[in-house]
């Protein structure tokens, strides 16, 4: 199976999720691995995260932070406790992802996010590096998702992008090897030929540059930007 090659169905998965440090709602366990904001699941629109380093200190503030932006957030743990700094290592970690059940994991909590909120609850789905071509493949499978948030992050072209409907926001750097200008460039093309409303910024920065545990390409300024941006059209799209 090609690595972004998802099954059909997409039901959920059955391992148990680890202890959290805010519980998780009932919808959740036994489907999902992850973390709740700390906002307790108060009712709101609601939003996944994604992260290529896993679910760590970074990201789980991140999901803190949006929280107390009104939102109802879960960080989804896909590599199931596993955390690293070490970019070696967050390699193997994706290399050994099954992207099949991370794509399950991931449609099992924004219908969580869903069931938590009752009936005419938006969801989002947002991530970082990996996360974000995650992101727009969850744009692909999960039709009722109402907003995408890519940071620098395309996922290959066997991803038919052309099947998001959902409004896409995206996040990306001048300088980086990996989500090239050119790619960039393209995938915007792509969206727009295909009439998915796409709104991409570029920043004059380095890949992962929205984070503040990498002093060598953290970049406060765009940070700061890119945030406010994300705020915004979050509760211009969910509410």
């Amino acid at each position: 199976m090609n690595a972004f090659d998802i099954p059909a169905s997409t039901s959920r998965g059955t391992s148990r999720p680890r202890d959290q440090a805010t519980p998780l709602p009932p919808s959740l366990k036994g489907c999902a691995h992850g973390r709740a904001g700390k906002a307790d699941w108060q009712a709101g629109p609601g939003t996944g995260w994604l992260s290529w380093w896993g679910l760590n200190a970074h990201i789980q503030g991140i999901a803190d932070r949006l929280a107390k932006e009104g939102f109802t957030v879960f960080a989804v743990d896909l590599y199931h406790g596993r955390t690293t700094k070490d970019a070696a290592e967050a390699d193997r970690l994706l290399a050994q992802l099954d992207w099949g059940k991370a794509s399950e994991e991931l449609r099992a909590a924004t219908d969580a996010l869903r069931e938590r909120g009752g009936p005419g609850t938006k969801v989002a789905v947002l991530g970082f590096c990996m996360g974000g071509a995650l992101t727009l493949l969850a744009g692909v499978t999960d039709p009722q998702l109402d907003a995408v948030v890519p940071f620098y992050g395309i996922p290959p072209e066997t991803v038919d992008v052309t099947r998001i409907r959902a409004p896409v926001l995206g996040h990306f750097a001048k300088n980086d090897d990996w989500c090239t200008p050119d790619r960039v460039d393209a995938l915007e093309q792509k969206l727009k030929r295909a009439h998915v409303p796409a709104e991409f910024h570029r920043y004059d920065a380095s890949h992962a540059f929205f984070n503040d545990t990498r002093p060598e390409v953290h970049s406060p300024e765009n940070a700061r930007q890119a945030w406010k941006r994300t705020v915004d059209f979050l509760h211009a799209k969910l509410g």
